[in-house]
């Protein structure tokens, strides 16, 4: 991770910090060398890399050597599957801003994009002259994208021709998820800036560190979590939790303190033990029968909440892929229209987190909630979602012609009620 000083191009180009010395991935046989480990990762069975100080490497290396490999070989060992390799990369950005502080080459967004101009085959030149060319032209002049937004109420095809091929983690979001609200907000301000934002990474507390740069695993309280889940779990982009978040594991506790504490005090403590026993499931996200300290890991209140939040998502592809809009959406910050139309796929949502919110201008027709099981009947473009208490949701489901809306997912827990 990186500290405001080492946010400079000479830390990009030779040091990440103190004692971790950069390759020289500009020279083609380090490139070489790291494209074959890849490629062996790729032949193991991995499908996908999480690609950490992905800023440490010009976006025109990833461009021209890493991303392109990665991508060939994939397709070569899966065929038409290996389309499907997904790739990562942590742009570490502890800022409020839409930008880096003004820098776009030291931006996550950056990454996400193809370079717009030829440079040096030279790669060091090449290096130097895209990241002096994107500096000058600066914010304004970075290309925008609609691929993460509905348009109106109808999905339309996200054009990737320009995306490079690296999906990044929303640095924006994560800093500002010591409120659910505060990081909705923040994420939909930056969201035309990327080539695809419905492919972020969110999360809210990692190895590294919580929201808003704390060194402490996020300790905002059971209640604070489960809206975080709930926001996650429904809105644009790919969910991640930090092993232990579930049970709030080492809540509060310094995430890295180096040599000068024990491991097991840490954010980074083992976690293993609470997985110890045994576990069957009756289905995806079902447990039919548990014992030893799994059975008390797996009763805590947000495993339960998010056991059912991944039965919801995993029911409703508009959650998984949809487009988003906030369009004729009122009376909550948390609530969005989602949709995903593909082949003989199409699914509409209504989503409101943790209260009510009222939709105008939606399609007519019959909506089901995933939640409650409640059935409205639209006949004149709006319907008012009710939900009370943090971390509830509400979900409302459009029946369409081969696309039956589900109705109640799962059972009443803690929050989803």
């Amino acid at each position: 991770m990186l500290d405001r000083q080492l946010e400079g191009e000479d830390a990009r180009s030779c040091w990440l910090h103190e004692d971790l010395a950069d390759f020289n991935t500009e020279n083609a046989t380090v490139q070489q060398y790291l494209i074959d480990a890849y490629n062996r990762y790729i032949d193991m069975g991995v499908d996908g890399f999480r690609i950490d100080t992905a800023v440490h490497i010009p976006r025109v290396t990833w461009n021209r050597r890493f991303l392109p490999a990665i991508q060939q070989h994939a397709l070569a060992r899966h065929g038409e599957k290996g389309r499907d390799f997904y790739v990562f990369g942590e742009v570490a950005a502890f800022v409020n801003d839409k930008w880096n502080r003004g820098s776009v080459n030291h931006s996550a967004q950056f990454f996400t994009w193809k370079e717009r101009r030829e440079y040096s085959p030279d790669d060091v030149k090449a290096a130097i002259e895209q990241y002096d060319y994107e500096q000058l032209i600066g914010t304004g002049g970075q290309p925008t994208s609609d691929n993460a937004f509905l348009r109106g109420n109808t999905y339309h095809a996200p054009d990737h021709s320009k995306f490079s091929g690296m999906n990044v983690i929303d640095m924006r979001m994560h800093m500002n998820f010591g409120d659910a609200g505060n990081a909705f907000g923040n994420g939909r301000d930056s969201d035309d800036s990327y080539n695809d934002a419905t492919y972020n990474v969110v999360y809210v507390d990692s190895h590294d560190y919580g929201p808003n740069k704390s060194n402490t695993r996020y300790a905002g309280g059971t209640d604070a979590w489960a809206e975080n889940m709930s926001l996650m779990w429904t809105f644009r982009g790919i969910p991640t939790l930090y092993y232990g978040s579930e049970i709030e594991f080492q809540k509060g506790a310094k995430i890295d303190c180096g040599p000068t504490c024990p491991l097991a005090t840490t954010g980074r403590a083992y976690y293993g033990d609470h997985l110890a026993g045994s576990v069957t499931a009756t289905d995806f996200g079902v447990v039919g029968s548990a014992s030893g300290a799994v059975a008390t890991t797996l009763a805590a209140p947000l495993v339960k909440h998010v056991q059912r939040l991944n039965r919801i998502r995993r029911a409703i592809p508009a959650l998984q892929k949809g487009q988003y809009s906030t369009e004729g959406v009122s009376g909550n910050q948390m609530a969005y229209k989602r949709r995903f139309t593909s082949g003989g796929v199409d699914s509409f949502a209504l989503v409101t987190v943790s209260g009510t919110a009222t939709f105008t201008g939606v399609p007519n027709g019959t909506y089901r909630d995933a939640v409650t099981g409640d059935v409205r009947t639209v006949t004149n473009g709006t319907l008012t979602a009710a939900v009370s208490g943090r971390g509830n949701l509400r979900v409302y489901v459009l029946d369409l012609p081969g696309n039956p809306a589900h109705g109640r997912i799962g059972t009443d827990g803690p929050y989803l009620r």
